[in-house]
């Protein structure tokens, strides 16, 4: 049921966000692919139905390997390849081994942008558009400890460490408690618990032990987030701090009822709309500046931040304008920024 509900508030999301009317139509397939199941790529299957819809694409289909392994997905894109599809949105199952396929995608005259995650360079992939996670991380970590005081010990739940975003994220939240000169610490960080069950396990047996030896937490993925704020409920202390990212609903309320002081949220529907846009343009004759702004982080010199904004219990309620905000500014100013279509 929560699924079906939250495929319906994409629904909504995308239709207050763009009214694009519908163009001509183009041979561009676009395959959009994380790197296995997990909540928070649901909206680009929303996002790939109105890319298609606005843009007069050929498809822009969402697909999703089975599991969380290298193998499988690289199995599923090259299917994909196989099936006609020319033009490609992937979440790196990994941040070097994903290049091979990418290259095989190059090689049969496809094109590919890294979403969400980045690959490492050298890569065939055109560019990486996702969240800044580690800017996130550091800014949803300074969230929390001004709810803090300034002062206490944090710990840090975080995602797979196949992801490539994971480490960025345990590396910001370490820079940001660092930055206190010792008033704040780093006490616990509970990697590879981005899935319901290791989260509902870790998560709740490091809180029954050491609740007490906490004064906040941040968490940087998806089930965590939900996980922490569930447990944070049932304590039922509003003694701890917590700064969540993404924008489930579990999360949401929790700040609402006081449980969590924030979330970070990113921006998955616009990495899917706006990917879906650039690589029809591409497929169109325009080509990437090579002064473009591009951002730089610890894996690729092409980044293209898709934002990110703190959210609180002032603004719970409103969060898809800021959404939707983020999205509009990206589409209004990426050919001028980064592409020459003359």
């Amino acid at each position: 049921m929560r699924l079906l509900q939250f495929k319906a508030s994409l629904a909504a999301l995308a239709a207050l966000m763009f009214a694009a009317p519908a163009v001509a139509g183009s041979d561009t397939k676009v395959a959009l692919v994380p790197g296995g199941p997990h909540p928070y790529f649901a909206a680009w299957e929303q996002a790939g139905k109105d890319a298609a819809k606005d843009f007069g694409l050929a498809a822009a289909d969402y697909r999703v390997p089975q599991k969380w392994e290298l193998a499988q997905q690289s199995q599923l894109l090259e299917s994909l390849l196989n099936q006609g599809y020319n033009s490609f949105l992937i979440f790196p199952g990994d941040a070097v081994g994903t290049n091979a396929v990418v290259q095989e995608i190059v090689d049969n005259k496809g094109i590919a942008i890294a979403t969400a995650g980045c690959l490492k360079d050298p890569t065939p992939a055109l560019f990486c558009m996702g969240t800044d996670t580690g800017n996130s991380a550091y800014l949803g970590t300074k969230q929390l400890i001004k709810a803090m005081g300034g002062k206490g010990r944090i710990a840090h739940f975080t995602g797979f460490l196949v992801d490539p975003n994971t480490q960025l994220r345990i590396d910001a939240v370490k820079k940001a408690a660092d930055e206190t000169n010792g008033a704040v610490t780093v006490v616990q960080v509970i990697a590879d618990i981005d899935a319901p069950q290791p989260a509902e396990e870790k998560i709740n047996a490091y809180l029954a032990a050491h609740a007490n030896d906490v004064d906040g937490i941040v968490t940087t993925a998806w089930v965590p987030a939900v996980t922490a704020a569930n447990a944070l409920r049932k304590i039922g202390d509003k003694r701890i701090k917590m700064v969540g990212i993404d924008h489930d609903e579990v999360v949401l309320k929790a700040i609402k009822d006081g449980f969590v002081n924030g979330t970070m949220l990113q921006n998955p529907y616009g990495q899917g709309y706006l990917g879906s846009y650039v690589l029809n343009k591409l497929r169109g004759g325009c080509k990437l500046k090579d002064d473009a702004p591009w951002k730089s982080n610890a894996l690729t010199k092409k980044f293209v931040d898709s934002g990110t904004v703190f959210v609180d219990a002032s603004q719970v309620d409103t969060y898809v304008d800021a959404m939707r905000g983020i999205t509009k500014t990206l589409l209004a100013n990426f050919e001028k920024d980064y592409m020459n279509c003359s």
